[in-house]
Parts: C-alpha cells; structure tokens; sequence
C-alpha cells in the first residue's frame, strides 16, 4: 500500500507539471508526459537523497521534499495560458491507443509475470527464454541497493563503483523497500514503463506521421518488428520431416521449444539478428525499457520545439528547458539513449542549419537546450562511465557494420544491404525507396536517424558489439515514421485496384509473422532459474545475514546469494563483467583456490573481507571442494540438498 502511494505522488505531480508547463498540447500527449516525467523524478531524486541517507526509507521520505520544490516551481513557472481541451482528434487517438496500446500493454503485463521470477506450485523461481540471463543481474542490483551506501559498488565484484546505469532498478528496490516482494517490485515498475512506451510511440506518430491510420502503422512496424526470417524456418514446407511428421507443424513447433530458434534472433546458423523489441529488448533488457520510456519523451519534445511545422504552435522556453533537463537526466538510467539523443538532435539541428531561414535564431535555440542538457549529464558520464571506460581496453573501437561483421576484421557474414533486407525486411526496401523521394519531412526524419546509424555502424561501444542495436533501434523508430508514411501513400495510389485487400494481407504476413512467432514462443517459455532448495538458501541469506556481508562462493550467474538476498559476493560470472570491461582473472584463480585448499588459502578470506561461504551444487560441481576442511575449520550455519554455508570467525 505504502509503495502504490508513493508511487501515484509522483505520477500526480509530473502529471500536474506537465499541465502547468505545457497546457498548449494535446490531452493525451500531456497525459502520457506527465506519468513519464512523474517516473523520472521517481528514478531521480531518491537516488540523490541516497547520496546523502543511503538508499533508506528515510532517503525517500527526504525525496519528497524536492519533489515539492519541483512541482511547486512548475506552478510558479506555469504557461498562463489556457490548457487544450478534449477534442474529436483526441477520440480518435484513443480509439487508436484501444487499438494498440491497449493489448500491447496486456501481453506486456502477462510477460511480465511468467519472465520476472513466476514462483511455481513447488517453490521454484521461474523464468522466460530471454530473461534468462540478464534477469538474475538485474535482482543482485534491486537486492543489493536496499539500504545501501551511495555511490554503491557492484554486488558481484566488490570494490569496483557500480557504473552500470542502475537508476532503473533502483526504481525496482525502491518498492523493494517499502515491503512490495522481489516478482512485484519488477512487475509493475516494468509493465507501467512498458505501456508508456507504447502510448509514448502512437503519440510521437501522430507529430511525426501525416495521417490518421499511419500512427497506428508506424507503432506496429516499431514493436512487432521481425524481418524475413520465417523463410528460414519454413523454407523445406509442403514436405515431410524424417519422422513423417508435417513440416509446417514441426517447423513451429521448433520455434516454440528450441533456444533461440525464432524467426528474429537466430545469430546461428542464419545470422538473424534484428531482435523483436519486445521479446528480446523491452521485456528482458530493463535498462534499454527505462532508457526508451525516457528517452521516447525527448524524441517528442525536440521534434516539437524545433520541426518548422510544429515550433511555432508549441515551441517555447519551458519546453526546450523541459527537453535539456529530462535529456541530461538520462545516462544513468540509459547512456545508450542519452548518446542516440544527443546524435538525433545533432542530425536534426545540422538539417535545419542548412534549410531553415531562421538558422542562426534555432541554432541559439539548439544551443541552449544542449548546454542544459550537458550541464546535467557530464557529472554523470565523468563519474560513472567515462570511469569504467577508460580503465578497459575493450570499450570504444572502429567496427564496421555491427554483427554483421563478428570479427571486426571486415569479412561480412552477409553483403551489407541483404543482411538489413533479411533481418528488417519489407520496411527496410520501403525505407530506401521513401528516402529517394523529394520529401523534406521524410529526410529531417532521417537527418535525425542517420548520424545514430553511422555512429552504430561504424563505432563498437563497448565489448559485446550486438549491444550497438542499442542505439540502432531508437533511429529505427524515426525511420518507421518515414516508412508509414511512404505506405499510405502506394496505398492511395493502388486506389481502383481490385487485389488491393490482397496485398494488404499478403504485406501483413511478411512484415509481422516473424514477430507473431517470436512473441508467441515467448509467451510459452518457461525456464527454471532457482530449484526450491536455493530460494530456500538465498531466503535464509536474505532474512539471516548481515546486509553488508560478503560471500565468497563460486561465479555462476544464478546465484541466490546475490539475487535473491542480495548480498555481496567475492567475484560473479564473467556472463556480466567481461562485457562490464572487468577482468576477473585473478578473483577466480583466488576462489578455486580457496574451494579446493581452504587450509593453505586462508589469507584469503582477509583479503577479500569475507563474511560467510557459500557452496552448492555448483561449486562442487566447478571446483575439488574440500568439504570436510571447511566442516572442520568453519560453522556450518544453513544445510539443505543444494547448499551449504559456512560462517567465517571474525577477527
């Protein structure tokens, strides 16, 4: 009760800022800014209370007092102005959000619930496909900051600051806190920034696009993207599989239940790489889903403020300093998205430079919003990211053409353009053909995308070069406008046509059957995480334990003495922390070390400040463990069939 309170204050007054700051736009759009904004503050300011009181209880009480501020100066700042009322074009957007948003949200919701830790008949801890091996990071992040000290060190490789944008599961741990469990403390933070997402989506269309059914267009060719994979799985069809069973049955049923086996994500054998954003991005990548429910926002207010259509009916100086503040606010919530605005507002201010007659007044403009924007997000980047960066060798290299090119050397596994047809399909060959039009709302649209596309083609970020879809999606969602359009208008043309329906639905099964199969594999995943003996394990670490212990124990990346209790741990899987720039070499010599000679490794238990010793079925299954040193020298303080823990004698 005590976290949906707090939650709605915050929901209230963002929607309250938004009506003061900016009641010249429409109902819908200033509904959907306010809940995103009232969001954002949540991230924001308990986490700079924590600063101070730790990430508390009483850090949120305290957070509340700036949120007041905030809100009361939106008041004293207001646009005196009129607010916009309900109108026929707002019925027609809402029809379209029940349309859309509306089942969107619901398979959202449902996802939610089998992938975020669905607890089983048995006790086990469940979860989906593509939630597999991110999820159980994210629960050591949401664990480990309650009541921690900020700025917080990893849980899994203490000692070394948490640069990894957290504000989105600390938004989780903030429910955590008030006594929501773990599975809601993910859900409803997730659900909530999801159906954001997708209102925020038919909003910015209907800025972006030119008509009425294009808003609904450009946001399915957004979320249920899928590409031309399906003709890899279905290609021997109207054939019989060895066992006499029929292809096409079979066919499905191995996207169903193979790993990794659906249309859109198959980087083996087919180099299928061009993930559904739902399945693969939105639902497991909380971070990315943060990232966009922000950063869909700025994408609005600047298309806003400066497209020549739109600056003088709603342009003005709340909304660019609105812009500045929410675009700063992002790189720990998601640098990614902080780096796809700042390169979509350089494509668009270069645009309008070179077009717009009143180039040196919108360049003041641009300049103003960017200045407020880097004020708020250097302290950020230079105490966060720019930190783990430079101490790894294995961020910010050339790359050419993303994982199309795994070696880095050049040597595509596809030519360039058949390897975006494939993966992106129909919407990739409209894209081209749109772009050759003399249309200048299509191209200050793709002014906007371009500099995001070259900067993913051409630059690897950090290790795990796939994590460039990052970026490349958000310049997508630009050009699924431009490609709505270009649509609407063959589809006038076809006007007289009597196989015009035909097409239609010929169009339909090649732009979404591979996202269709792809989310409908999802919805059926189902994947043990956690037996019930280490939920019982990571439960009695949580409810036993000191919060700031540490443990050493081996580095499995489902290990419930970080995710479910959220303790600390001497080193976590390289799964995370090789992609985090981290080289954990040494630590992992040192617990093996340990495990299998715990008499002659004893100094390390000093050196690491360990507290307890944790052994399951994975270290004694990775490691020699010599049980019964470890019985002889240290107290057994928790026994079940999975795990054993050891409690460490201090001094």
């Amino acid at each position: 009760m005590i976290g949906a309170l707090y939650l709605a204050i915050y929901l209230l007054c963002g929607c309250a800022c938004a009506r003061w700051l900016l009641p010249r736009l429409p109902v819908l759009n200033r509904l959907w800014l306010g809940l995103s904004l009232g969001l954002l503050m949540l991230m924001w300011l308990p986490a700079l209370c924590a600063f101070v009181l730790d990430f508390t209880w009483a850090a949120h009480l305290a957070a509340l007092v700036p949120l007041a501020l905030l809100t009361g100066g939106a008041f004293l700042l207001r646009d005196r102005r009129s607010a916009r009322r309900w109108d026929a074009r707002e019925a027609v957007l809402l029809q379209q959000m029940a349309m859309v948003v509306l089942p969107l949200t619901l398979l959202s919701a449902y996802l939610q619930y089998t992938h975020m830790v669905r607890v089983g008949a048995d006790g086990s801890w469940n979860v989906g496909q593509s939630t597999y091996g991110d999820l159980p990071m994210h629960m050591s992040f949401i664990t480990g900051l309650k009541n921690a000290a900020f700025p917080a060190d990893y849980p899994f490789y203490p000692g070394e600051r948490l640069s990894y944008p957290f504000l989105v599961d600390s938004l989780s741990t903030t429910f955590y806190l008030t006594g929501w469990s773990l599975q809601a403390s993910l859900i409803v933070p997730g659900t909530l920034m999801m159906a954001l997402c997708y209102m925020g989506v038919l909003c910015l269309a209907r800025e972006m696009t030119l008509g009425k059914k294009t808003v609904v267009l450009a946001a399915l060719l957004f979320f249920l993207n899928g590409g031309l994979g399906f003709l890899y799985d279905f290609d021997l069809a109207g054939g019989t599989e060895p066992d006499g069973t029929l292809t096409w049955w079979a066919r499905i049923q191995d996207i169903l239940t193979g790993y990794y086996k659906t249309p859109t994500n198959q980087p083996e054998p087919n180099n299928l790489r061009w993930s559904n954003v739902i399945a693969d991005l939105m639902i497991p990548q909380r971070t990315l889903l943060g990232g966009w429910c922000m950063a869909i926002p700025c994408l609005y207010l600047l298309y806003m403020s400066f497209a020549p259509e739109k600056r003088e009916q709603a342009g003005n100086v709340r909304m660019e300093t609105l812009l500045g503040v929410w675009g700063g606010a992002l790189p720990l919530i998601h640098t990614h998205s902080f780096l796809a605005l700042a390169l979509c507002s350089l494509g668009m201010m270069v645009y309008d430079l070179i077009h717009d007659p009143e180039r040196w007044r919108l360049f003041g403009r641009y300049a103003r919003y960017g200045l407020i924007a880097a004020a708020l997000a250097l302290p950020q980047l230079i105490g966060f990211t720019f930190a783990q960066v430079s101490g790894s060798k294995s961020f910010l290299s050339l790359w050419f053409n993303w994982v199309n090119n795994p070696g880095g050397d050049g040597n595509l596994l596809d030519t360039y353009l058949w390897f975006y047809l494939k993966n992106i399909g129909l919407p990739f060959a409209l894209l081209l053909l749109a772009l050759v039009e003399r249309d200048s709302h299509a191209r200050r649209l793709f002014a906007g995308a371009l500099p995001i596309i070259l900067a993913a083609e051409l630059v690897r970020f950090q290790p795990n070069i796939y994590d460039n879809n990052k970026l490349l999606y958000l310049a997508w969602l630009l050009c699924c406008m431009i490609v709505a359009d270009f649509a609407a208008r063959l589809w006038r043309r076809m006007a007289g046509l009597r196989s015009r329906p035909v097409m239609a639905a010929a169009a339909a099964a090649v732009l979404f059957l591979s996202a269709g199969l792809t989310l409908w594999r999802e919805a059926v995943s189902d994947y043990q995480a956690f037996s019930p003996s280490a939920v019982e394990a990571g439960q009695y670490i949580r409810d036993n334990t000191e919060e700031d212990s540490l443990f050493l124990s081996g580095t499995q990346h489902l290990n419930p003495v970080t995710s479910i209790a959220g303790r600390q741990v001497v080193c976590g899987p390289d799964l995370w922390l090789y992609y985090h720039g981290f080289d954990t070499t040494v630590r992992k010599v040192d617990i093996k070390a340990f495990m299998e000679e715990p008499e002659s490794h004893l100094d390390l238990l000093t050196r690491y400040d360990v507290d307890y010793i944790y052994v399951s079925s994975y270290e004694r299954t990775s490691y020699k463990v010599d049980t019964e040193a470890l019985d002889r020298l240290f107290e057994r303080i928790f026994a079940n069939g999975e795990a054993v823990i050891y409690r460490v004698p201090q001094g």
